[in-house]
């Protein structure tokens, strides 16, 4: 079993591709159906140790893994009941329910109590809903195992957007089995709250991610540990980036970003407000003007600058926002300031980008409250949704949630893994914007993904019932490890 940082994330469609690029190339659809099974069977025995198993089995090829799973459980020495919800419809399908000797039971009228149960019923591709009766009986063993496992996805799960085919909710496993390849799903809520966790099973397939885009090939990956260097003996305070952030009607929140930024990393942090707040001492305060800003960051390198944390949407507002465009520098937009954006932000954003401009980076940040009053209502794929939205805007668009994607104008994303819904509280959002102001202002290396990940990780750190400023001060821990 592989860990699923920075891995590559293949749509339905995409994994057929590949999965039709090995059998081209000579393998067999019952080699790579063995070689699931297999992987899948190890990945059983290492985690049940001696405990009868109850493997369940669907008609289709992934009902196959499962014939080849018990097979291999058996051979290993293990109790293995098999239990089939039809006769098989593929031709590997039957040559893998043919390879198991034992008993098959009927599904879901005679399957009893199992301490570990496997579900192997429907994997990647299904589009049609599941039996409900079906889906109450996976429920009940699930919900009665001390280990549950789902093969590949947990049945009755869309595979591209996460969302659940049936109308009720999709059982929560221990952990999830992907077979070959990290599907939308595994990322995605609903589904990756009910995968548990998630690990890789390789089946030996070409996932190429520069292969040609008529390959079907996902340019989508997971976000995985970032590589950050420590600060250099040659530096000083502004090599090390500066961050400005343009405070409004809520200083809070703007404190809340400015010290997220020097947590995580950058040298200098300014925090340009009319209404004082508390800050580090570290913190350089300065009333707001354009004027102060421009001087601020004149003849300065490394700068980012964010807007939006406590903006507000006063008539003071919007000319923040302007003066904070007019700098030219990488931008973070967050909060308030992505309800004043307009379309012709948007065309400067990707006139700038096509221009070639030094830095002409642009990270907007919404909620999903914000992502719809931005871009319109949206359905299907989150990932396809933010992609589509950062081609629109020609900006690095990071849409939040418990399944944050980070999509870059160019058509490339990233997937946060799942992270703590402790998260789930005012300012937490404020202090990613102060972060991603940190990484890109000191030209880290995928800075954006980079944020996010440290983002998850200080929560990560802090267990649970933590408030925005104790993810701040945890940020110092995550960014010294890097």
């Amino acid at each position: 079993m592989t860990p699923i940082e920075g891995q590559p994330i293949l749509t339905a469609a995409a994994m057929r591709a590949a999965e039709d690029r090995v059998i081209a190339a000579g393998t067999t659809v019952g080699t790579l159906m063995e070689r699931a099974g297999a992987g899948v069977a190890q990945a059983v025995h290492r985690l049940a140790g001696s405990a009868p198993v109850l493997i369940l089995c669907g008609p289709g090829n992934n009902g196959g893994d499962g014939y080849v799973a018990a097979r291999v459980l058996r051979e290993r020495g293990a109790t293995v009941r098999v239990a089939a919800l039809a006769e098989p419809r593929t031709e590997a399908a039957a040559a893998a329910r043919a390879g198991w000797t034992g008993p098959v039971d009927a599904f879901p009228d005679d399957s009893a109590y199992s301490p570990v149960v496997v579900d192997a019923v429907f994997g990647t591709g299904l589009s049609r809903p599941v039996e409900p009766a079906a889906m109450r009986a996976i429920d009940a063993l699930v919900q009665t195992a001390r280990l549950s496992i789902a093969v590949d996805l947990p049945s009755g799960v869309d595979t591209d957007t996460g969302a659940e085919i049936n109308r009720f909710q999709i059982p929560q496993f221990t952990h999830t089995l992907a077979l070959g390849a990290l599907k939308p799903a595994h990322l995605l809520q609903p589904a990756a709250a009910a995968c548990g966790t998630t690990r890789l099973v390789d089946i030996g397939l070409d996932l190429d991610l520069t292969a040609s885009p008529r390959d079907n090939v996902s340019a989508d990956e997971t976000i995985g540990r970032p590589r950050m260097r420590p600060p250099q003996p040659w530096m000083h305070k502004f090599s090390r980036g500066m961050v400005a952030v343009i405070g409004g009607a809520m200083p809070g929140a703007s404190a809340l970003a400015v010290q997220a930024a020097m947590r995580a990393g950058a040298g200098y942090g300014l925090l340009l407000t009319n209404a004082p707040v508390e800050v580090a001492h570290a913190v350089v305060q300065r009333p707001w003007s354009s004027e102060t800003l421009s001087a601020a960051i004149a003849g300065k390198r490394n700068v980012a600058v964010v807007v939006g944390p406590g903006l507000g949407r006063d008539a003071g507002a919007t000319p923040r926002l302007e003066a904070a465009i007019a700098t030219e520098r990488p931008l973070v937009i967050d909060g308030d300031a992505l309800h004043l954006l307009r379309d012709r932000h948007f065309d400067l954003f990707r006139a700038r980008a096509a221009a070639g401009d030094r830095d002409p980076r642009v990270v907007l940040t919404p909620h999903e409250g914000e992502f719809q009053a931005l871009f319109g209502d949206w359905s299907g794929s989150k990932i396809d949704a933010a992609r589509d939205a950062a081609r629109r805007s020609g900006a690095i668009v990071v849409f939040k949630g418990p399944d944050t994607v980070v999509a870059h104008p160019n058509g490339h994303t990233n997937t946060a893994l799942p992270v703590s819904a402790w998260l789930s509280t005012a300012g937490t959002g404020d202090v990613l914007a102060g972060i991603i102001g940190a990484t890109v202002a000191a030209g880290a290396f995928d800075a954006v993904e980079a944020a996010v990940w440290m983002h998850g990780e200080a929560a990560r750190r802090l267990g649970g019932a933590f408030i925005a400023d104790d993810l701040v001060r945890a940020l110092s821990a995550v960014r010294a490890a890097l």
